[in-house]
């Protein structure tokens, strides 16, 4: 299991590790169980019979979307519980028995492909490790599908060969690390080259190698998709924490 879930990371697939914490019987279930869920659905592992591992799946597909972790409790005749963090599921089947499962989604961290070996190449894979980012070298063709970010800091070599790739690759931040009269030079010459930030990274007066790498992630983290913010309190709901 856990050789799968190493190559899993290796091949940035998103998964849920499900791992059962406590079992009543008469589930076939017992704590330490394991079972890996993937984005279609497939169960590798052993979580319980057909109503757990069904309950499991639903649960873990949900997770994958928004990112989170939490405990399910399969149990008969129940269909909420109080605790924070706890989901708790009806186990339909004859057989009974309860039986708790962690379930850990495990999303790969944002892609940032670098072409280039300089100095601000090796500075930006340095700052985007340190900042989480899964940083991968980029040679002339095409970015992973699920890249986040693409910069270009080649002093030239292949640079408009790359930057078509990520066009083309529809890749959310593209950078080109070059002076403002030769960045737009290049990107003149590529159609949709308007998406091509440069020079790249936020204006700080970034004068170093790892400056220069601080200013991009900055940009990058700048701007990605942001949650929606969580709704105000309506009049009731500030009513009712006012009794207490």
């Amino acid at each position: 299991m856990t050789g799968r879930a190493e190559r899993l990371r290796g091949e940035r697939t998103p998964y849920v590790l499900a791992t059962v914490v406590r079992a009543e019987r008469p589930t076939s279930a017992r704590a330490g169980d394991r079972a890996l869920v993937l984005p279609d659905g497939t169960m590798e592992g052993f979580v319980g019979g057909h109503c757990a591992e069904s309950a499991v799946r639903d649960q873990a597909l949900r997770l994958l979307a928004s990112g989170e972790s939490t405990l399910l409790r399969i149990t008969p005749g129940a269909e909420s519980d109080p605790l924070d963090g706890l989901v708790t599921v009806s186990n339909p089947c004859l057989s009974g028995g309860t039986v708790d499962v962690f379930l850990e989604a495990v999303i790969p961290p944002a892609l940032l492909h670098v072409h280039g070996d300089g100095p601000v190449a090796r500075a930006l894979a340095d700052v985007g490790r340190a900042a989480g980012f899964d940083v991968r070298p980029m040679a002339a063709g095409p970015p992973l599908p699920d890249a986040a970010a693409v910069v270009v800091a080649a002093h030239g070599r292949d640079e408009e060969t790359v930057l078509r790739a990520a066009l083309d690759a529809g890749v959310p931040y593209i950078g080109l690390i070059a002076s403002r009269k030769r960045g737009s030079s290049v990107v003149s010459a590529l159609d949709g080259g308007e998406r091509v930030r440069t020079p790249a990274g936020l204006d700080i007066g970034a004068r170093t190698a790892p400056e220069i790498a601080l200013s991009v992630l900055a940009e990058i983290l700048s701007l990605r998709p942001r949650p929606a913010p969580a709704p105000e309190p309506g009049p009731a709901a500030e009513t009712e924490g006012c009794r207490h």
